[in-house]
């Protein structure tokens, strides 16, 4: 075993108490930030002693500590008993006393309690904090979960998201108002059909399209933007095609298993999906995906729109969206997985199963309410919040004011009510 690997092993060791367990098997992975960087981890499953022999790969045994730490910062990511069952007696916690979990999530993380992160809500021995600078709410959020069995052994401790130091933040006096923004809220009124199963029907109503103002109201950011991937080439080509191909496509599984060697992680070699896309490769990636639309959906020629192209665990990743189709709570869209040496389309996903559901709803009532007249009956109900988001072309995280409104306005009567309830 690697020297630098058993030292890490023999701090988790020490620092969880896990003198009862025997260390099972251990992986290095690695994954990228939203800042470009490459993030080493050090996955480690840790058995009691009593389990011997074990040789079903398809589950562990109870009382399995699965604990994931950085390997260069040494801080915990996450640790995990399985089934919930702890025996470990050193780790414990009164959850009666939540400013001794604090300091001690303060030690593990490196972070600072109001300033990084804030108490979120309480559930039954869990407590959930999330991502904060200085109080203000974050976008993308990171949050951080712990949970306790009933005697305050500690099973669950995670750690998720980018929790980023003050060089990264420009910070600033919050200065925008609904009254500054009252012209881009009407924007952002979008008239959509929610689908309501229960009633077997399209409910038309108008609704707020959540979106970011950026303090000086300058521009904007989607809420979209950092729901695709944090990398992505954004596009927007409508793909066209002549050849037919009459052939049925055979898709192949993909291996999302990567072996990362010590040296590897120990040196911080950068991530693969970390080199940009280049102009030859768009062509090649658009050439290869005219190919497989012509072989999987003939008709559709015209009918698709390159949105994005992105690498991930070392694929090229095409994501597509219908051109023209109705604004409704879920559209139809597909993703493509695209071998990075080949440029074949080795597999892809397709939504149209799970939308097939809604497209057999009936279509939607009489529209007899005018947008003006829908916003001036939400206008008092939507909602700006200041939040610091991560501004992906100027690499920094700037003060923001998130639009949103948990309310809709039902198009064929004015009813107002909660988006919920949709």
């Amino acid at each position: 075993m690697d020297k630098r690997i058993e030292e890490l092993i023999d701090i988790t060791r020490e620092k969880y108490c896990l003198h009862k367990y025997y260390l099972h098997t251990f992986d290095i992975h690695r994954n990228t930030t939203i800042f470009k960087d490459t993030v080493y981890r050090l996955s480690m499953e840790w058995f009691p002693n009593h389990i011997k022999n074990w040789d079903d790969e398809t589950y562990n045994p109870e009382g399995t500590a699965c604990i994931e730490i950085d390997i260069h910062s040494k801080k915990t990511k996450h640790v995990i008993f399985s089934e919930g069952i702890s025996t470990v007696g050193g780790m414990t916690f009164d959850l009666n006393n939540r400013d001794e979990i604090i300091k001690w999530i303060e030690r593990e993380t490196g972070l600072i309690y109001g300033r990084q992160f804030e108490f979120w809500k309480e559930k039954e021995r869990e407590l959930h904090f999330k991502e904060c600078i200085d109080g203000v709410a974050v976008s993308p959020s990171g949050y951080i979960e712990l949970k306790l069995d009933k005697e305050g052994r500690l099973t669950l401790f995670s750690v998720y998201g980018q929790f980023p130091s003050e060089e990264l933040v420009k910070q600033e006096k919050y200065l925008l108002s609904l009254e500054q923004v009252e012209e881009l809220a009407k924007e952002q009124l979008k008239l959509v059909e929610f689908p309501v199963i229960e009633q077997k029907k399209l409910v038309p109503a108008f609704a707020i399209e959540e979106i970011y103002i950026k303090n000086d109201c300058s521009s904007t950011l989607t809420y979209e933007f950092f729901v695709d991937d944090k990398f992505s080439l954004q596009m927007d080509k409508v793909i066209e095609w002549d050849d037919i191909i009459q052939k049925p496509f055979q898709g192949k599984i993909l291996s999302l298993i990567e072996n990362v060697t010590p040296d590897q992680a120990f040196q911080c070699e950068p991530h693969p999906d970390l080199r940009p896309i280049t102009e030859e490769e768009i062509k090649k990636c658009v050439s290869t995906i005219q190919k497989f639309l012509g072989q999987v959906y003939t008709k559709d020629s015209g009918k698709w729109a390159l949105k994005s192209l992105y690498r991930d665990k070392g694929y090229i990743h095409a994501t597509l969206k219908k051109k023209e189709q109705k604004e409704r709570v879920f559209k139809r869209k597909m993703k493509l997985f695209i071998d990075s040496g080949t440029y074949e389309v080795l597999n892809y996903m397709d939504n149209k199963p799970f939308l097939e559901t809604y497209m057999e709803l009936k279509e939607v009532e009489e529209i007899k309410i005018a947008k003006e007249e829908a916003f001036e009956k939400i206008k008092e109900l939507i909602e700006l919040t200041p939040y610091y988001v991560y501004d992906f072309e100027q690499g920094y995280y700037v003060l923001c004011g998130k639009l949103d409104c948990q309310y809709a306005v039902k198009a064929n009567n004015g009813e107002v009510i909660e988006l919920n309830e949709l």
